[in-house]
């Protein structure tokens, strides 16, 4: 009985990233370790214990005023949908992810983590990593074979909000329809709501 699922007899190489990540995480603490003891030495136990501290307090301040800023967003967007209106898309790097992940390794302690949470504030350094990881994400969702989380993403976008299916081929992610007549409400509409 065959599933459609080609088997292959080869092993699976394990990815570098599976391999190296362990590794990075570990030489990433010993080296945080080591510089809380520099940083010991130089500014004493208090020093250390107020600068983790403050991380810490800072942190969890970014984190909150990001998620605040995260549900007015999304507040905002389920009342122009309700509206009529078309939400406006926003551009890589100017969403609350990456802040809220600065304010996470700002909360982690160690100073090598509190430098990255501090780089990640700043807005060039946040839109530059954002637009690298929608390149990033758009060539491996472009490179999936079907069947794969990918192709569900691809797949997605070929319904209206509504849940009705558009027919036709799929060329690079835009709908060709065969069908003849066009839907006379082509308009944006705003998805069901339960």
């Amino acid at each position: 009985m065959t599933t459609g699922v080609p088997t292959s007899t080869a092993p699976r190489r394990r990815s570098p990233a599976r391999t190296y990540f362990p590794l990075a995480i570990a030489a990433w603490l010993v080296l945080e370790i080591w510089l809380l003891g520099l940083a010991a030495g130089a500014l004493g136990g208090g020093g250390v214990a107020l600068l983790l501290a403050g991380g810490l307090v800072l942190g969890a301040v970014v984190t909150k005023r990001a998620g605040r800023r995260a549900f007015k967003n999304l507040t905002d967007t389920f009342q122009q949908a309700q509206a009529g209106r078309q939400p406006a898309a926003q551009q890589p790097g100017t969403g609350n992810g990456l802040t809220m992940l600065a304010g996470l390794l700002l909360m982690l302690p160690g100073l090598l983590s509190d430098a990255a949470g501090l780089l990640l504030l700043l807005p060039p350094v946040r839109a530059w990593i954002g637009r690298r990881a929608a390149r990033s994400l758009e060539r491996k969702m472009a490179s999936a074979p079907a069947g794969t989380f990918g192709d569900a993403f691809q797949q997605a976008r070929i319904h209206y909000p509504d849940g009705k299916v558009v027919t036709g081929e799929v060329i690079h992610g835009e709908v060709i329809r065969e069908d003849g007549p066009q839907r006379p409400d082509s308009g944006y509409r705003p998805p069901l709501t339960p």
